[in-house]
């Protein structure tokens, strides 16, 4: 009784058109219906515009900012590592999902296999996961370039940078691994149809004719304990550095040092702002119209992937004076 009535409240979200076109009992579908942006159909070309616009831009910067790092022998060390752990990050998280989502605007795809939907979902938590244990590492890297800058070099060596690294990607990879198992498990019943544009787990989970509360409670965990632990972590950093900051003797001596740690909190903000409320609006926001719910979270995928590299292309004055010189010489 309970699993027929998950169903049905399921129902509702969904055209009743296409609701009422897959009323046969499965519990192992082989593939799943993308909607794009339920409610917004005949809008889907003119979205896929900007989104497009703004994915490819993010593409180009992300690349352009490893191209620099690796080329420019000046900028191999611990906050650059970062940064193009960081653009790899945005790089997968944002061809993990666009992709597919443009082609479903442009060409009416809807279809995804089941297998490839789960290692979608798995791809977005876990390198959402990673770029906030990223965001750690440059807090810390932060933190001790201004706080302790003779013993920089020292503590952040390759090998610790390595071993930060490695903790980071462990952390997400290991964290996020139930997600597709816990999916996997559930029996599915009278639709295959998501009402969302790309395979968010609580999307596909409430497509199941059982009990999920234990993928909503863990989905709750993994991000309360995440977040939960890195923004006290960087809030913590950030006082300490903005202390040290204070405590220089002269206004230009506090700008200029504060500038080297301005692109990281504005690149914070962009990635944790739309994932707070992405999460919470999208499993207590009943109210809330779903077009809106799936905006946002695309909202979540877009933008920080767009706006890492600009940040770091435009408030990091090594990497804004290498991409200066690369366009110079290629002028003349």
């Amino acid at each position: 009784m309970q699993a027929t009535h998950l169903c049905l409240r399921v129902g509702h979200l969904l055209p009743y058109s296409m609701s009422d076109s897959n009323t046969t009992d499965f519990t192992n579908p082989s593939t799943f219906i993308l909607l794009g942006i339920p409610g917004l159909e005949t809008f889907h070309v003119w979205i896929s515009i900007p989104f497009c616009t703004m994915y490819t831009i993010a593409i180009l910067g992300n690349l352009t900012i490893l191209f620099i790092v690796k080329t420019e022998q000046s900028l191999h060390g611990p906050m650059y590592y970062f940064l193009c752990m960081l653009a790899i990050s945005d790089l997968v998280l944002s061809t993990s999902t666009i992709p597919k989502m443009l082609s479903n605007f442009w060409f009416n795809s809807r279809e995804i296999d089941f297998s490839v939907c789960l290692t979608q979902m798995y791809f977005i938590h876990c390198f959402s996961v990673m770029e906030s244990g990223i965001f750690v590492a440059l807090a810390l890297d932060r933190y001790v370039a201004i706080c302790d800058p003779l013993r920089h070099s020292t503590t952040l060596t390759n090998s610790v940078v390595a071993k930060i690294g490695l903790a980071v990607v462990l952390r997400a990879g290991i964290l996020t691994l139930p997600y597709p198992f816990l999916v996997r498990q559930w029996p599915y019943c009278r639709t295959n149809i998501i009402p969302h544009s790309y395979c968010d787990h609580i999307a596909v989970v409430k497509l199941a004719c059982a009990d999920t509360q234990i993928n909503s409670y863990y989905g709750l965990f993994v991000l309360f304990s995440v977040v939960g632990l890195d923004v006290p972590f960087i809030t913590m950093s950030y006082i300490q550095i903005l202390r040290a900051i204070f405590s220089l003797p002269t206004k230009d001596a506090q700008l200029k040092t504060f500038a080297t740690c301005s692109s990281h909190l504005c690149c914070i903000l962009s990635s944790y702002s739309p994932v707070f409320f992405s999460a919470l609006v999208h499993r207590f926001g009943h109210k809330v119209p779903l077009p809106v719910l799936v905006l946002t979270a695309n909202v979540y995928l877009l933008v920080p992937p767009l706006l890492h590299p600009i940040i770091y292309g435009m408030r990091t004055k090594q990497i804004r004076d290498r991409l200066l010189r690369f366009f110079t010489r290629k002028g003349t």
